[in-house]
């Protein structure tokens, strides 16, 4: 068993950045790939980014690519989503997830964190 609890989010203005961190339970948080969703008002959740057990490999959707970072810090049992050149259209509820493989697909995790609201003003 797994729980996970985000932090860090808030309101900030278009083109600022802001990072949301995650914080697993437990002694197998690094056994575990994390990723992080999102889900807008009135939308359905969607895939922003998802990390590998040791961190080497990330893998970004094409809407965050090049302004989000996914790291962690195994010895912390953390997971962080750094955000810059923040846009309105990033306001949403964001939440993170522990699964066994890397991957954009909400049903491959097994575990979720109750998320953290980010607003984006413009």
């Amino acid at each position: 068993q797994v729980q996970l609890v985000e932090s860090g989010g808030g309101l900030v203005q278009a083109g600022g950045s802001l990072s949301v961190s995650c914080a697993a339970s437990g002694r197998t948080f690094r056994s575990y790939a994390m990723g992080w969703f999102r889900q807008a008002l009135g939308k359905e959740r969607q895939f922003v980014a998802t990390i590998n057990q040791d961190g080497s490999n990330t893998y970004y959707a094409n809407s965050v690519k090049g302004r989000f970072t996914a790291s962690r810090d195994n010895a912390k049992n953390t997971v962080y989503l750094q955000m810059s050149s923040l846009k309105p259209e990033d306001t949403a509820v964001y939440f993170c997830a522990a699964g066994r493989v890397t991957s954009m697909f909400q049903a491959t995790y097994d575990y979720w964190g109750q998320g953290t609201q980010v607003t984006v003003s413009s």
